[in-house]
């Protein structure tokens, strides 16, 4: 599957592509309310769609709080209820609207949407899970949308597309580090478990070369002979000249990809979206593309 597929765009091209084609049912005029921000209609359902959300998350961050949760317990479940109910028919609308309930249960808008909601439901079965229902912060996604910050979605595009390019090597750094700790945890447990009891094993050894090769360095195990102190001393040098490393995989394909920027027409054929400004055919299909937006 194409990332761009699975990465929201900028004007939202599943959810265009999902537009109900009889313009005079009740299911489009729900559509263009729900989906289409650039509507006098739209906007509104967003802006207060955004401080509902907004409500529900300062919700759950006061009912963490013990002293809140023991004084007004009763009143935080109430309003978690009426927050389950208002977006659960918010959910049961958007199904209502699409053309295809599968392409919006699919998209990154339809996943969230539906994990947002889950917690509330799973409450009834696992005490406490819908305080996982801060999953719904995602859901300010669209403040890009409702406030017409499209140049800071196209740039959260780029790093994320930077950021999948760069995933089967950093995938093999990160398999190439966790050799390295699991190798400096052990050689450290060999010097040091006879003078110290911190390193009473290798797996609690291991922990402190991740703690100490990743700088955090908490302190909480230290070394007392004088080869762990040499050893300790080479792998915080390491730390700082491994984090080089993946900011440069990193950094080279954000280059590449700010350097190649991509549109939004869509290949009638093949449904493939994020073509080059300059593409005159599909680079999957071959077929002809249409320069127009949808």
């Amino acid at each position: 599957m194409s990332i761009y597929k699975i990465i929201p765009d900028r004007i939202d091209v599943v959810q265009s592509q999902n537009r109900p084609e009889d313009e005079k049912s009740w299911q489009y005029k729900l559509y263009v309310i729900i989906f289409q921000a650039n509507t006098p209609a739209g906007k509104i359902f967003d802006t207060f769609l955004f401080f509902l959300i907004l409500s529900n998350i300062a919700l759950l961050l006061a009912e963490s709080v013990e002293s809140y949760s023991a004084k007004y317990g009763h009143i935080f479940q109430q309003l978690d209820m009426i927050f389950m109910v208002i977006f659960s028919i918010e959910y049961i609308l958007r199904l209502m609207c699409v053309r295809s309930k599968r392409v919006f249960a699919k998209s990154i808008y339809g996943v969230i949407d539906l994990l947002a909601i889950l917690p509330s439901f799973v409450e009834f079965f696992i005490p406490n899970t819908h305080m996982l229902m801060i999953i719904r912060s995602f859901r300010l996604l669209r403040v890009f949308r409702i406030f017409r910050m499209v140049k800071f979605l196209d740039e959260s595009r780029d790093l994320v597309f930077s950021l999948v390019r760069s995933s089967r090597k950093i995938a093999i750094f990160l398999f190439f580090m966790l050799v390295l700790t699991f190798f400096l945890g052990s050689v450290m447990y060999v010097i040091e478990y006879d003078h110290n009891p911190s390193f009473s094993s290798i797996p609690q050894s291991i922990y402190w070369a991740i703690v100490t090769i990743t700088t955090v360095g908490y302190g909480d195990i230290s070394p007392l002979t004088p080869m762990g102190k040499v050893l300790a001393s080479f792998i915080m040098i390491l730390g700082y000249a491994i984090i080089a490393v993946p900011t440069g995989i990193i950094g080279s394909n954000l280059i590449k990809e700010m350097k190649y920027k991509r549109n939004d027409l869509v290949c009638q054929n093949c449904n493939l979206v994020g073509h080059e400004d300059d593409a005159v055919y599909c680079r999957r299909c071959g077929n002809e593309l249409k320069h127009k937006m949808e």
